[in-house]
């Protein structure tokens, strides 16, 4: 099989290298078009070195996402790939926000978000 240009294509599909980066992208969607998300930001976090110093961006255990349900309650979800694990301190930051009342959940892909968002309609906690 060719496509437009001719050239063959591939028989087999690339698999994607960075499965939460595409994760991300869509659990961000997901947020965003959600009526209860007043608005939803990507942190960056990590480090990088700039000639002999290393700046880090964010902090240890910071979710992935941060943002604020309309209610005005705070937003942390922390995204995973399929396989991926929570770190402990990712886990903890997520339960800091539960116990100050906000929402905060890991997810792999929008089924989670919308599950764990109906959660919380579910138990009588008005978004």
């Amino acid at each position: 099989m060719n496509d437009l240009f001719g050239n063959a294509l591939p028989l087999e599909r690339k698999k994607n290298d960075r499965p939460e980066a595409a994760a991300l992208v869509e659990v961000l969607k997901a947020l965003s078009a959600h009526p209860a998300v007043a608005w939803v930001e990507r942190m960056n976090s990590g480090a990088v070195r700039i000639g002999k110093r290393f700046v880090r961006f964010g902090w240890k255990g910071c979710p992935d996402v941060l943002g604020q349900l309309k209610d005005g309650r705070l937003l942390g979800v922390e995204v995973k790939s399929p396989t991926g694990k929570l770190r402990p301190e990712q886990a903890v930051f997520l339960e800091r926000i539960r116990l100050a009342g906000g929402v905060a959940f890991m997810a792999r892909d929008c089924r989670d978000v919308m599950r764990e968002l109906s959660l919380i309609q579910q138990k009588g906690n008005t978004i």
